[in-house]
């Protein structure tokens, strides 16, 4: 079986019903039986505005890059993007999602 990961880049501060949008995103993957999904946070990035958002001290920034990671089976992902596009566009987010093929190694001890 073909699996895919799903990468989906937004600001710290995009919201959606008074919610963080990666909160928000995190919580439909799992309430939409997605084998799992990870948010990290970035210390510096810009996006399509050029704009650097960084994490230093004499430079706060209330927009750090987030990135959420989810890895599934091809069809779930592809029934998964369209909430994303959805939710996203309810936001007013600027981010950018991007998906690839890849091999998933189970690991058990």
């Amino acid at each position: 079986m073909k699996h895919s990961l799903l990468r989906i880049y937004i600001g710290e501060s995009d919201m959606i019903h008074s919610k963080p949008l990666y909160e928000a995103l995190l919580l439909k993957a799992r309430e939409t039986g997605l084998a799992g999904a990870t948010v990290f946070k970035g210390f510096m990035g810009y996006g399509h505005l050029s704009i650097i958002h960084t994490a230093k001290i004499l430079r706060l920034s209330e927009d750090l890059p987030i990135l959420i990671e989810i890895v599934d089976s091809d069809e779930k992902i592809d029934s998964f993007i369209p909430r994303v596009k959805e939710m996203m566009n309810h936001s007013g987010s600027h981010g950018l999602i991007t998906r690839e093929i890849v091999e998933v190694i189970p690991y058990r001890e």
